[in-house]
C-alpha cells in the first residue's frame, strides 16, 4: 500500500519506520530528518488541511494515518473521508474525545464508565468551591488540548487554586478558559492503547509513561520522558480494563451515532486492587508510548489501520516480541517551559541498528547539519531480554549522542512496581 503519515514527531517516525518494515510506501507529511531516511517527506503542515487533502488525493494513497490530536480535533479526517481517502483516525465529533475533557468526562458520566468525581467550572469562584469540596489536593485540568502540559496534580489547597487561576487567567489561551477540577485517585498510571473500526477493539501492549522532567516523578510536567513496554500491569488487569473501560466506550461513542475509527489511548489510573479508573482518552497514538511499542509489535500494522479504516479490522493479525523497549527522551535545553533550538546534534551517525532505534522527535537541517528543533528531540529506545538490558541499550546510546545542554531522566523504567 501505499500510505500517508501526517505529523512530524517522535510518534510519527516510529509509526513510519513499523509500516516500512512492513513492505508500504510511505509518505510523511511534514516529516522530519529521521523519517527521510525511511520515506518521502512533503512539505504540508499539519495543520494545513486544504494542503493534506490535496497531497492525499494527488499521489493516490491507500490510507492517510493521522498522528496529532489537533488536525483531527479540526475534521481532517472528516475532510479526507470526504475526499473518498481511506482514513485511521477520528472525525472532529470523536476526536472532541481529547479535544474537550469536560466533553470526555461528561460522556462516561452518561455511559457508567468509572472515573473520578468531577466539577467542571469557568470562573474562580466555582473553582475555589470545587478544589474545597474535594479537599484541597485534587487535579485541575484545561479543557481544551495543552500539547500534554495543561495539567496540574496538586499536592494541596494553595497549589490546585493557582493552577485554577493561572489557567483561567490565560496560561493556555483559550484551551483554559473552562478547567475540569477532580478528586485525586490514588494508584499507578498505565497507558493502554487500542485500536478500533468502530465496534471491535485491537487492544495495544500497555506502555508506562514518565510524564515529569525530573528523576524519581519529580519536577513540571512534560509531554513524556521516556516508556516502557510491556508495562508492570498484569494480563488480568488489562483484561480487566478492556471489558470495564474501553469496551464500554466503544459502546457508547457508537450509541452517540459516532461512528469512530482510529486509536483509543487510555490513561489509566489502577489501584493496588486492580480496579481501573479512566482518567482521560487521548485520540490518537501516544507520544512516546508509541515508539516502544512498535519497536515490539509483530505483523502488518498498515493492513490492519486500513481494516479499521474500512470498519473491518481484521482479527488476530498483531502479535508481540517477548522482549522490552524501553525510549528514554532526549530533550532540548530549556525544556519544557522554553526549549532551545538550533543547537547541533552528534553521534548518530551508525548508531541505529540491531537493538537500538533511534527516534527522531524535534529535529532539522540547517547548512547540511542535524540540529535540534523542538522540546523532546529525540527518542532513543533500546531492546532487550528485560527491563535493564533494554535500559542499558538505550543509555549506552545516549552517552553517545551530543546535544548542549541536553535534558533526559537517568530512571526511565526503574518505577517501584
Amino acid at each position: 500500500m501505499k500510505i500517508l503519515v501526517v505529523g512530524s514527531g517522535g510518534r510519527e517516525h516510529a509509526l513510519v519506520w513499523r509500516l516500512a518494515q512492513g513492505g508500504h510506501a510511505v509518505v510523511a507529511a511534514p516529516g522530519n530528518p529521521g523519517i527521510a531516511r525511511l520515506a518521502e517527506c512533503a512539505p504540508v503542515a499539519v495543520g494545513d488541511l486544504d494542503g493534506l487533502v490535496a497531497l492525499a488525493t494527488a499521489r493516490a494513497v491507500d490510507l492517510v494515518v493521522v498522528g496529532p490530536e489537533a488536525p483531527l480535533v479540526a475534521g481532517l479526517a472528516d475532510r479526507l473521508r470526504a475526499a473518498g481517502v481511506p482514513t485511521f483516525g477520528p472525525g472532529a465529533a470523536g476526536a472532541v474525545l481529547e479535544g474537550s475533557k469536560a466533553w470526555s468526562k461528561q460522556f462516561f458520566a452518561r455511559h457508567g464508565i468509572r472515573t473520578a468525581r468531577f466539577f467542571v467550572v469557568e470562573d474562580v469562584a466555582a473553582a475555589d468551591a470545587a478544589i474545597a469540596e474535594l479537599g484541597g489536593g485534587c487535579v485541575v485540568k484545561a479543557d481544551g488540548l495543552c500539547a500534554g502540559k495543561g495539567v496540574v496534580v496538586a499536592k494541596d489547597g494553595d497549589e490546585a487554586r493557582a493552577a485554577a487561576r493561572a489557567m483561567l487567567d490565560g496560561r493556555f489561551g483559550a484551551a483554559g478558559q473552562r478547567l475540569v477540577v477532580e478528586q485525586k485517585i490514588r494508584g499507578r498510571e498505565v497507558s493502554l492503547l487500542a485500536l478500533t473500526d468502530g465496534a471491535r477493539l485491537e487492544v495495544l501492549a500497555p506502555a508506562e509513561d514518565h510524564k515529569t522532567l525530573l528523576d524519581g516523578d519529580r519536577g513540571p510536567n512534560t509531554g513524556g520522558m521516556g516508556t516502557v513496554s510491556p508495562a508492570w500491569v498484569t494480563d488480568a488487569v488489562v483484561a480487566r480494563a478492556t471489558a470495564e473501560i474501553l469496551e464500554p466506550t466503544v459502546r457508547g461513542l457508537a450509541a452517540e451515532g459516532i461512528d469512530y475509527r482510529g486509536v483509543l489511548y487510555a490513561g489509566l489510573m489502577i489501584e493496588p486492587d486492580g480496579t481501573p479508573w479512566i482518567i482521560e482518552y487521548n485520540c490518537r497514538f501516544g507520544d512516546p508510548e508509541t515508539q516502544p511499542v512498535m519497536a515490539r509489535l509483530d505483523g502488518d500494522l498498515g493492513a490492519v489501520l486500513a481494516g479499521a479504516a474500512a470498519g473491518a479490522m481484521p482479527a488476530g493479525a498483531i502479535g508481540w516480541s517477548p522482549r522490552t523497549a524501553v525510549c528514554v527522551v532526549v530533550a532540548a535545553a530549556g525544556y519544557p517551559d522554553a526549549p532551545r533550538a538550533g543547537d547541533p546534534i552528534t553521534g548518530l551517525d551508525g548508531l541505529d541498528g540491531g537493538d537500538l532505534i533511534v527516534f527522531h522527535a524535534g529535529t532539522a537541517t540547517k547548512d547540511g547539519a542535524l540540529v535540534s528543533a523542538g522540546g523532546r528531540v529525540l527518542g532513543v529506545t533500546g531492546l532487550g531480554a528485560d527491563v535493564e538490558a533494554a535500559r542499558g541499550v538505550a543509555y549506552a546510546a545516549i552517552d553517545r549522542i551530543g546535544l548542549a545542554g541536553k535534558q533526559l531522566r537517568t530512571d526511565i523504567g526503574r518505577r517501584g512496581s
